[in-house]
This record gives C-alpha cells, structure tokens and sequence, in this order.
C-alpha cells in the first residue's frame, strides 16, 4: 500500500477525530476532522483502550479452524458472553498470531459513524499495531493523541497503574515523532491485522468486466452461428434426399409404362391413370369381386350366380341364397366390409331365394 490515510477513531466524544496522510514510506501531512475525499484507502485506527490484543498458536489447516481456536483463547481470557465480541485473527507468519477482541457493538458504532460520514474504511487497525515491535522491552509512542504502549506479544493504551503492571516495573522506551510516523508508513504495506473480518468485512464492489462482457457475446455469437449453420446443412441434405427419392421414383415409374409412353409428360400420373385402367374404375374388378367372394364363402346357404362389372366401378351380383336371412346376412357381410349394397327384390323358386345386390365401393 504505497498511499493511505490514517484516521484514527476517537476514544470518546470529547476527543477530536485526526489523520495522518501516509505517501510510500512517510507522512505527507496529517491534521484534525475528517480528511477530505481523496482516491486513497482509508485505514481506520481503532483506539488502544477499546480492542485486547492476545497471541496464541493457532492452526493453520483452515481460517475457520483458526478462528475457532482463537475464540476458546479468548473464551478463557474473558467473562463477557462470546455472542457480544468480535474476535479477529492475523495472517499466519509460522509464529505466534495476533488475536484482537472488541465490542461487537462498539464495531457497529464505528462502521455506522463512518457510514454516515461518506467513509467506508478499508480496515481497521488497533493503534498498537503501528508502534514497531521492539526486540526487548516495550515502547512508548503518543499516536494522534493517544499513548500506546507496544511489547513482542502484547499492546495497551498507556496508563500509569496498567502499564506497571504489565511491564512489572519496566519503563517503556519512548519512540521519536519521525519514529513513530516511520513504522506506521511501514505498518501500511503489510497489515498485521485487520478487524473488518467476519461480519464486518468490506463489501467488495464488483465492477462489471467488458472485455468479458465482450467476449461472452462473441462466443455466444459464434455458438448460435454454428447452430444456424447445422440446421442449414441439416435442412439442405433432407432436401437433397427428397429430390433423390423423388428422382428415383419418377425412373421406377417410367419403367412401369411402355416404351417411350412417358416421353413428354408426368411418369407418376401416367401410370396411375394407367393403374385405373388395369383394374377399372371404383376399387377395381379384382378388388370388389374378391370382395363378394370372400363374403359368399362365409355363407354356406349362397352362392354367386352372375357377376357384372359396370364402367361406373359398381358390381351387380345374382344371388341365390337358401332363405332371406342368409341373403340379409350377405348383404350384411358386404356393409360391413366397406361397400355401399343395394338390393333388389328376392324371388322364391324351387325353394330358394334370387335377386340382385348392387355394390358399390
């Protein structure tokens, strides 16, 4: 993180809000109220007195294996219920990590604060973090107002009964402005912690891609082009396969005439009209003959005495049948068959039944 401004979150009403703008590794200018809107991160910095900081071992298999370790630390170090702390863990350095553990509510205020204030801040450092970490002992800085005591593995507001304590009488080196303002620049390019995780995490604003945008349309472009193209092809080989079909029906049905009859005309329709004359008009001779034979053979009292085939396609059959039952029975038969019957008047002579059935297909 080259540039950055540092405002630090007062600890109460009464103190002023303040800010540091950090440029690569210094602070270019700093000043009281908020900062004016710039195109550089904000990094809040949350005040020592409101965040306890804890180091402790923990795995490094998952961040939510992780996290879960970190609460049991601080479970045991705390009375206040779990459900009203916000607890948030460092990056893993293969050593000791830092936990940091803050008022849920206290977080809520901070973001709502900031909100309404047009800010929506990067991260939020513990002001700890910015004092270096000394190779013994502790260090003592003022940060915006505010001292901070700093050791390896620990870091607290600087109080006179709570700083003896701590430090079991050890007086805390004092850090020089240019110092302090040196190792918050570097704090910077790798933050140690951050307490924007979990349910305060930054909400990433998603800015729509246009050379995927871009690209997304002409592969979708060339996707219904190709399927285009396979439904062209598809329709051209069925309408070439219909043109063979019908080339090779024409041939078989010009040689089903005679020679040189289909010359100069539609093979297809010469050869039905030739078809028609073959077996004749209606169903044909053939089919309405067998037709009625097939009927009369089912009725063993009849038999078919004449037969007439009229150009109209009709068939008047002579019938001679043992009693008007069995004569209705083939008339009857033939209905059923599909023909349209007509009889004529029965005459009795010799003990049997004669007339004429007109069939029509």
């Amino acid at each position: 993180m080259t540039a950055a401004t540092l405002l630090f979150l007062p600890p109460d009403d009464a103190t002023p809000w303040r800010w540091w703008r950090v440029d690569g590794d210094a602070v270019v200018a700093d000043g009281e109220g908020l900062p004016v809107a710039g195109e550089a991160d904000v990094i809040a910095v949350a005040p020592a007195d409101a965040v306890t900081l804890h180091w402790a071992d923990l795995p490094a298999r998952s961040p939510a294996q992780a996290l879960a370790a970190a609460r049991i630390v601080v479970g045991d170090a705390t009375a206040v219920p779990a459900h009203e702390l916000h607890v948030a863990i460092g990056p893993d350095r293969g050593e000791s990590r830092a936990i940091a553990v803050v008022a849920a509510d206290r977080m809520t205020g901070w973001l709502a604060r900031l909100a309404a204030d047009g800010i929506d801040p990067a991260a939020i450092l513990p002001a700890p973090f910015l004092l270096p970490v000394p190779e013994d002992g502790y260090v003592r800085a003022d940060l915006a107002g505010q001292p901070v005591v700093r050791g390896r593995t620990s870091g607290w507001a600087d109080e006179a009964r709570l700083t003896d304590l701590v430090t079991a009488g050890q007086v805390p080196a004092t850090l020089a402005r240019d110092d302090v303002r040196r190792a918050a620049a570097a704090t910077l390019a790798d933050l140690p912690l951050n307490l924007r995780q979990g349910p305060f995490a930054r909400r990433s604003r998603r800015a729509i891609d246009w050379a995927l945008v871009r690209r997304l349309a002409v592969l979708t472009g060339l996707i219904l082009a190709v399927t285009l193209a396979i439904d062209v092809v598809r329709i051209a080989r069925y309408s070439l396969g219909a043109d063979t079909i019908e080339a090779r029906a024409d041939v078989v049905a010009r040689q089903g005439l005679p020679r040189g009859a289909a010359d100069g005309g539609d093979a297809a329709r010469m050869l039905d009209d030739r078809l028609a004359r073959l077996r004749g008009p209606g169903a044909g001779f053939s089919a309405t003959a067998a037709a009625v034979y097939q009927v009369v053979q089912a009725s063993p009292g009849s038999e078919v005495t004449a037969l007439l085939f009229e150009p109209n396609g009709s068939m008047r059959v002579s019938l001679s049948a043992a009693s008007e039952a069995e004569a209705n029975a083939t008339k009857a038969r033939l209905e059923s068959a599909g023909f349209t019957v007509v009889s004529s008047v029965f005459t009795a002579a010799n003990g049997r039944l004669t007339g004429d059935l007109t069939v029509t297909p």
